[in-house]
C-alpha cells in the first residue's frame, strides 16, 4: 500500500497509522496498492467557467453562480453552490433559475476561458507529450516512462501539477488515475472538487460491478431504457452476457459494453486526435415557426462555421442541421456533400432544404449547423466545370474575408445577413 501526500508530495510505501502525513501533518492523502505503477490520467478542471468567474470576482466566492445565456438559453457551467441546488450543465436556464432563483448569471467569456485553458494545457505538456485534449479544460495524459524525468511516480507528478494549477492559475482541478482511459475518466468523477481518485487493475472489476450501465460512454437515455427492458441495469448485469450476444442485440456498441464492463480499454492516449466537427447554434429569444425567419437565423451560423473551418484549415464533407422544438425535442438531419467545402454559401445551400423540410408550422427554440467528416482544408471546394457558380462564390467569399480581416466582421456581408437578429449565437 503506497501513500501520497498531496500537500508535501511525499510518497511512502505504507498507509500512515493516523489520517495525517507524518512529514507535514497534512490530511490530503491518497493511498492505493498500485499507486506507483499507474500512469494513465484524466484531468478535469472543477466547474471551469464558473470557477474562472469566481476567481476574477472574489465577491461571488460564496454565491451561486451560473454561466450561460438568458432565460431561454442553457447552462454552460454551474458552480458547486448552484449544483447543490439542483443546477446542471445543459439545463434550460429557466429551470436553473427556478431551482436557484438567487443565482448570479454571467454570460460566457470564451476568449478568456480559452486563454486560461491553453495555459493549463502547456503545464500538462511539461509533464508528458502524450496529452489528448477532450475540451478546453480537460484532457487525458499518459505519463508512462516519466519517472526518471520528474523524479517520482506519475501520481506524484500529477499531484504537483494540481498544486501548480491552483497556485499559478487560481483554479482547482480533479484527477483520475488508472491503467486505461475509460477507468481514468471514471475515477476523475469520484472525488470532485479537488479530487484525486485511483482505480487499479485489482479493484476495477469490484468497483464497476454495482455501478449503473450509464457509467459507460455512449450509454444515453435511449440505450439505458433498452438495456433496462432487457434486464440490464447495472454493469454486473452486463458481465453475465456474452460479447457476441451484446453485439447481435445492440450493434457496434455491444463490443464496448462488453469490454468496458470488464474494465478493458486499449485506446492509447493520442495527442493527435483529429477534430471531428465544427458547429455553431442559436437559442431564440422567442419560439420561431416562420420558415423565412428560421432561414434568416441559419445564414449567420453558416458564416460562423465557415470562418471556423477556414481558421482551422479544415473542410467539411458533411453537414448536420440541429433543431430543438418548443417542447425541447431535439431533431438532427444530415447530408453528405459531393465535395468537401469551407464556404458559407455551400453550407447554407446544403442545409436550407433540410430546414425547409422541417419548417412545417412547428415552433422551434434553437437552430444549429455542424460541419462533419472533416478533411484537410487544401481539399476544399475543388474547381467544377459543371458548377461554375461555385468558383464565383469562392471568389466572393475570399473578397469578403479579406475585407473583414482588415476592417472587422461588420465591415461587409451578404444581403441575406442583413435580416434583423432575434437570437444569440455561440
Amino acid at each position: 500500500m503506497s501513500t501520497l501526500c498531496r500537500s508535501c508530495l511525499a510518497v511512502r510505501p505504507e498507509a500512515p497509522p493516523a489520517p495525517r502525513c507524518p512529514a507535514c501533518g497534512g490530511r490530503r492523502l491518497v493511498s492505493h496498492p498500485e499507486l506507483e505503477t499507474l500512469a494513465v490520467a484524466h484531468i478535469d478542471c472543477d466547474a471551469f467557467y464558473a470557477s474562472v468567474e469566481k476567481r476574477d470576482h472574489p465577491e461571488l466566492r460564496d454565491k451561486p453562480v451560473i454561466v450561460g445565456g438568458g432565460r431561454r438559453g442553457v447552462v454552460a457551467a454551474a458552480c458547486y453552490v448552484s449544483r447543490l441546488r439542483g443546477v446542471r450543465s445543459a439545463m434550460p436556464m429557466f429551470q436553473a433559475l427556478k431551482a436557484c432563483p438567487d443565482a448570479v448569471v454571467l454570460r460566457p467569456d470564451m476568449a478568456k476561458y480559452q486563454t486560461i485553458g491553453r495555459r493549463i494545457r502547456e503545464m500538462m505538456l511539461e509533464l508528458t507529450p502524450l496529452v489528448e485534449p477532450l475540451s478546453i479544460d480537460e484532457a487525458f495524459l499518459d505519463l508512462s516512462g516519466t519517472e526518471a524525468l520528474h523524479g517520482g511516480a506519475p501520481a506524484r507528478s500529477l499531484a504537483s501539477l494540481l498544486q501548480r494549477i491552483e497556485q499559478e492559475v487560481g483554479l482547482t482541478a480533479s484527477v483520475g488515475l488508472s491503467f486505461n482511459k475509460f477507468l481514468a475518466k471514471v475515477a476523475s468523477e469520484i472525488d470532485k472538487p479537488r479530487g484525486f481518485a485511483v482505480i487499479g487493475r485489482a479493484d476495477a472489476a469490484a468497483f464497476l460491478a454495482p455501478k449503473p450501465v450509464g457509467l459507460i460512454w455512449g450509454v444515453g437515455k435511449a440505450l439505458r431504457r433498452t438495456l433496462a427492458q432487457d434486464g440490464i441495469v447495472t454493469i454486473a448485469d452486463l458481465l453475465r452476457r456474452e460479447e457476441t450476444d451484446l453485439i447481435s442485440r445492440y450493434g457496434a456498441i455491444g463490443r464496448r459494453l462488453y469490454r468496458f464492463a470488464r474494465g478493458l480499454d486499449d485506446r492509447p492516449v493520442d495527442p493527435g486526435t483529429p477534430m471531428k466537427s465544427i458547429s455553431a447554434e442559436t437559442t431564440f429569444d422567442g419560439d420561431i415557426a416562420d420558415p423565412a425567419a428560421l432561414l434568416a437565423q441559419l445564414w449567420p451560423l453558416c458564416e460562423t462555421v465557415s470562418r471556423r473551418l477556414k481558421r482551422s484549415q479544415k473542410a467539411a464533407h458533411g453537414i448536420t442541421l440541429k433543431l430543438k422544438t418548443a417542447d425541447f425535442k431535439l431533431l438532427t438531419r444530415s447530408r453528405r456533400l459531393s465535395d468537401p467545402t469551407c464556404l458559407a454559401e455551400t453550407l447554407y445551400r446544403a442545409a436550407r432544404p433540410l430546414l425547409e423540410a422541417e419548417a412545417t408550422g412547428r415552433k422551434f427554440r434553437l437552430i444549429g449547423i455542424g460541419a462533419a467528416d472533416l478533411v484537410d482544408g487544401a481539399l476544399a471546394d475543388p474547381p467544377n466545370r459543371l458548377d461554375p457558380d461555385r468558383d464565383r462564390q469562392a471568389r466572393i467569399e475570399k473578397a469578403i474575408d479579406t475585407v473583414r480581416d482588415r476592417q472587422g466582421e461588420a465591415a461587409i456581408g451578404k444581403g441575406r445577413g442583413l435580416a434583423p437578429g432575434t437570437a444569440r449565437r455561440r
